[in-house]
């Protein structure tokens, strides 16, 4: 998948753009999870924990947790 660029980066006095915000980086990651999901490409679905499971059409599985992403296989 090719990245594109982040839209609301501020540039720092040094010319680098910043780092997203930890909650504006879990709203980007979720969104291009969604757009997985959407596609076709993945299904997910909630764990009796609360922990989202994803697995993609290409076999992998991950959880979700609330700070972290664990590939399970």
């Amino acid at each position: 998948m090719a990245r594109s660029p982040t839209t609301d980066a501020k540039p720092r006095g040094n010319g680098a753009a910043a780092s997203p915000r930890p909650q504006d980086a879990k709203s980007l990651v979720m969104t291009a999870i969604g757009e997985l999901v959407d596609g076709g490409k993945a299904e997910w679905s909630r764990t009796a924990t609360g922990e989202i499971e994803l697995r993609l059409l290409t076999g992998e599985v991950f959880l979700l947790g609330e700070l972290s992403v664990t590939r399970l296989t």
